[in-house]
């Protein structure tokens, strides 16, 4: 009778040795916690990339215009704004008394400057760049003495290869950078602003703010308006035969079709000059 049960005790104990044995075999399950941990890391990586490259899109989505805000601009610190007239020309050898500096509306010359994400490396004519300004651009100036390097480089990058958008310097700035679009104006100290890109997503083409909507901004070329060889900035003061900001257009101007130049003569000469 004892040798029997103690078979059976045997019997259980060997069965119980040979799980034990199994499971000491198959061990804790490591390969499928690093693979889970892997997982959940790459998913992580990818979230915080989106979130990180996705941030200055999400962050500028509330100065992008709409029907509710059709100017987010109003709402960027020290932005100036004015009404100008849209459409009146002046011939290519007379000049603007403009009321700031630069200029971002009024009387211009009849031939826009490019102003397809072109870089002009030296400053150029006034006049020429309003009237872009009117076609919808964000010109973004500065000043040479004051902006140059990694600053310059950055500014640069926000205009190159961008539709209705122009960069140049501009001798004599009161401040380091200054932006303009039609009627709209912000001068900021330092490239690294985040106005700067507030700016020019909540103006540039913003169809509320400019007066020829669908004008073009290509290069007009030789004869009229050479982005290689552009008609350059004048640096001294307006002289009295300068045209006034209530100047109604010059005979003979160049006048706007949409998206083209028109020949048609301009209204009579205002008795205001």
């Amino acid at each position: 009778m004892a040798s029997g049960t103690k078979k059976k005790r045997s019997s259980k104990n060997a069965v119980r040795a040979a799980r034990g044995s199994v499971v000491a075999r198959r061990g804790f399950p490591w390969g499928t916690v690093i693979a889970v941990v892997a997982v959940v890391a790459l998913a992580a990586v990818v979230v915080t990339y989106y979130l990180v490259q996705s941030a200055p899109k999400r962050a500028l989505a509330q100065w992008t215009p709409s029907a509710d805000n059709p100017d987010p601009s109003l709402k960027i610190p020290g932005i100036v704004t004015v009404q100008y007239q849209g459409s009146v020309h002046i011939l290519p050898t007379e000049r603007v008394a403009y009321d700031h500096s630069p200029p971002f509306g009024g009387p211009h010359d009849g031939y826009w400057a490019a102003c397809n994400g072109i870089v002009y490396p030296n400053a150029v004519r006034t006049e020429n760049m309003v009237h872009s300004l009117e076609h919808g651009t964000v010109w973004i100036a500065y000043n040479p003495d004051q902006v140059s390097g990694d600053a310059l480089n950055k500014l640069k990058a926000k205009v190159e290869g961008k539709p209705y958008t122009m960069m140049s310097p501009y001798p004599g700035l009161d401040k380091p950078i200054s932006l303009q679009s039609w009627g709209h104006q912000l001068k900021v100290d330092n490239a690294d602003d985040e106005r700067i890109d507030e700016f020019i997503t909540a103006l540039r083409t913003n169809q509320n703010t400019y007066p020829e909507v669908g004008a073009s901004c290509d290069a007009l070329g030789p004869g009229q308006f050479d982005p290689d060889n552009p008609p350059a900035f004048d640096p001294s003061p307006p002289g009295p035969d300068a045209k006034p900001m209530n100047y109604q257009g010059s005979t003979g101007a160049q006048q706007d079709t949409t998206g083209g130049m028109s020949t048609a003569p301009a209204a009579p000469t205002s008795a205001s000059q």
